[in-house]
């Protein structure tokens, strides 16, 4: 035994295993550091460790039938010493075995590749973090310290104003309300991790108590970095002072940031909302259910809300900000189809109006007239100069960006829309809504990485939200014709919560028509809301969803019934709006499921006409899409291909999923023509 340790010790196997261990322990920890910035797999890591680790027997062989004498390598291992003792390498193999498998065992039983994952992906966090500005702020909740909790909204009210004053200082970065509502008093509030979440270097936060005729705010300004209290104030005042007291704020904090404050900011920040505190309350409740809408697409909430400003604005009529977001409310319910109606449109009409009689030059009134633009008229154009005007003076309004990403879109500017999309999130970068709307971007031009990794941010901030849950597990279905994600997540939701099938009745139901399950179907059709057989904008009836799940468990005659009652709220809808090119489509499509071919071509095309792709890029290929059905569902192969075609070139949502697996295009399967299209949208 003492030879062979002598023996290991000429042939230097000492200093290569000691070597070995060195570089191959520094190797597998810059590579374990490394590989995950690129994204790559945990299991090619392992592999790379395993391959490190089992390479140290071969080393110890190597060592000790190799020799290097006058710069040369020499065999040692074909001498009769070494043949004599050949059962020494065979010893040293295993020993080497032996050693590597305990040090692999005890490598993976820490999981270091996990601990490097979290350091790389702390430091892409820290290589990619947008630089964090000095003059950069958020306003965090007031705290309501009231016996009476009904002043919730009053409180929120402050805190708002406080926020609005600073937003329209442009030497300032100001979060939006959006993404500072999520972090509301109660628990204590770690202030470092809040700005680094919202990417800012200052905190505002504060307390207000309303006790009869007086009340009491409190403001203090943080720098969130160093945990350092640079500035405090109490104020305790008659409660008719209230917007004095947040004009004031205002104006400390912007000098203790030393922002530059031009005299047209700082009369904007002196200006006074109105001196109804009652209507500034139903103000600040409607616009909290405005806000909510864009995820829950609740309805009820957005017509709660007219109500809630209407009462506002009965009783301050010269309440400015309650007519804009008035306006707003009546152009979504009317954009979305709620009530698409020249009535509805009307009442939009007025509040821009009053808004041009009350402050025609404020950034607030070119923002609301480019949103009345844009959803009421479909006037990119003017909408484009509107909102280039309202950026002058509202620097970081967020819903600014949003609408010229909008815009953008609309008009096929991909690139700018998604640049648009960005810088809203950077001051408003707790809103999932402006992520979701960044999302729908890439599925459009089908970056389905992109896509993912989007939501993926999106269900950081809120990893319950139900649309995005479904619209995050659809992407597999859209890419890659797997509907098994999709299928899970439906699943687990309900499971969790059976009261949310509402929310995923349109996902669940177009789950299902892939999947061929009539059951299925069922289910999602019984949990339907009003209006939840929407397709984007096409305004499907429930009706027309209650004939597609009756075709598909076989019975015609129900399926018939139920396209022709379909059939009759489309017509009545395109007799009251006849340009309306969103229902005239659907109306299309129905006709084309009776056999109305003459009917279903000349309203399908009709529609194409009134919205071509080059006035919208969004409900343009969306239409060209249901031509092509139409064409499919009469019996014109030709033009269907032919329409088909043009859609699959676009950025839109026809994606390689639902050519693969929706019933709506069975009648051009197996047509060379249709696999071609199909393959171009193959995943990659």
């Amino acid at each position: 035994m003492k030879s062979f340790f002598q023996e290991l010790k000429n042939r230097r196997v000492y200093r290569v295993a000691i070597a070995y261990v060195i570089a191959g322990s520094a190797t597998v920890q810059v590579v374990g550091t490394v590989l995950p910035i690129f994204h790559t797999p945990d299991w090619l890591q392992q592999l790379f460790v395993a391959l490190i680790t089992f390479g140290f027997p071969i080393a110890l062989v190597l060592a000790w039938c190799f020799d290097l004498e006058g710069g040369t390598i020499k065999r040692t291992c074909g001498d009769a010493r070494a043949i004599a003792s050949s059962r020494r390498v065979w010893t040293l193999a295993a020993v080497g075995l032996l050693v590597a498998g305990f040090a692999f065992a005890g490598y993976w039983f820490w999981h270091p590749w996990k601990t490097t994952s979290r350091i790389a992906a702390t430091l892409v966090e820290t290589l990619t973090a947008p630089p964090v500005v000095e003059k950069s702020i958020a306003v965090l909740p007031f705290e309501n310290l009231s016996d009476d909790k009904q002043n919730a909204y009053f409180a929120d009210g402050v805190q708002d104003e406080i926020l609005t004053d600073l937003s329209k200082v442009a030497d300032l970065k100001v979060i939006s309300r959006t993404s500072v509502m999520q972090y509301k008093s109660g628990a204590q509030r770690n202030l470092r991790e809040i700005a680094k979440a919202l990417g800012v270097a200052h905190i505002v936060e504060g307390t207000v108590q309303r006790a009869g005729g007086r009340i009491r705010v409190s403001a203090q300004l943080i720098d969130a970095r160093t945990d350092t209290h640079l500035w405090a104030e109490d104020y305790n005042r008659d409660f008719a002072d209230v917007f004095a007291i947040q004009n004031e704020l205002a104006e400390k904090i912007v000098s203790q940031l030393k922002a530059k404050l031009s005299p047209a900011e700082k009369a904007a920040i002196e200006e006074r909302p109105t001196t109804d505190l009652p209507a500034y309350d139903l103000y600040e409740h409607a616009k909290t259910l405005i806000a909510n809408f864009v995820l829950s697409e609740m309805s009820k909430d957005l017509f709660e809300a007219v109500r809630l400003l209407d009462e506002a604005v009965k009783r301050d009529p010269s309440f400015f900000l309650a007519y804009c977001e008035l306006a707003h409310a009546h152009d979504q319910i009317y954009q979305i189809g709620f009530d698409h109606t020249p009535a509805r449109l009307a009442l939009a009409d007025a509040a821009i109006q009053s808004l041009r009689r009350l402050r025609p030059d404020a950034g607030e009134t070119h923002l609301a007239l480019a949103k009345h633009l844009y959803f009421g008229y479909l006037d990119y154009d003017r909408a484009r100069q509107e909102v280039t005007s309202a950026e002058q003076t509202l620097p970081n309004n967020a819903d600014a960006f949003v609408l010229a990403a909008y815009i953008d879109r609309r008009q096929g500017r991909w690139a700018e829309s998604t640049r648009n999309f960005e810088r809203a999130s950077e001051l408003d970068p707790r809103n999932v809504a402006i992520l979701q709307q960044l999302s729908l971007n890439y599925e459009n031009l089908r970056r389905y990485a992109d896509l993912g990794a989007t939501l993926d941010r999106a269900l950081t901030i809120a990893p319950n939200n139900v649309a995005l849950r479904t619209q995050r597990a659809g992407v597999a279905l859209s890419s890659r014709a797997d509907p098994k994600p999709l299928h899970a997540a439906i699943q687990t939701i309900l499971a969790e919560n059976p009261n949310a099938a509402s929310l995923l009745a349109d996902q669940w139901l177009a789950l299902a028509l892939c999947e061929r399950d009539p059951a299925a179907a069922e289910r999602a059709l019984v949990t339907m809301p009003p209006g939840g057989c929407y397709d984007a904008g096409i305004p499907f009836p429930n009706t027309w969803c209650e004939g597609l799940v009756a075709r598909l468990r076989g019975d015609e005659s129900s399926a018939r019934a139920a396209f022709a009652n379909a059939r009759k709220e489309l017509d009545k809808m395109v007799r009251d709006q006849p340009d309306y090119a969103e229902a005239l489509c659907a109306l299309g499509v129905v006709d084309a499921a009776l056999g109305n071919k003459g009917d279903a071509i000349g309203e399908g095309r009709r529609a194409v006409k009134l919205m071509p792709v080059g006035k919208n890029a969004i409900e343009g290929p969306l239409l060209v899409k249901y031509l092509a059905i139409i064409y499919a569902w009469t019996g014109e192969k030709n033009r269907a291909f032919k329409r088909l075609d043009e859609a699959a070139k676009l950025p839109s949502y026809l994606s390689y999923g639902q050519l693969r697996l929706h019933p709506y295009w069975d009648p051009l399967r197996g047509d060379p023509r249709f696999e071609q299209i199909v393959a171009s949208l193959a995943p990659k």
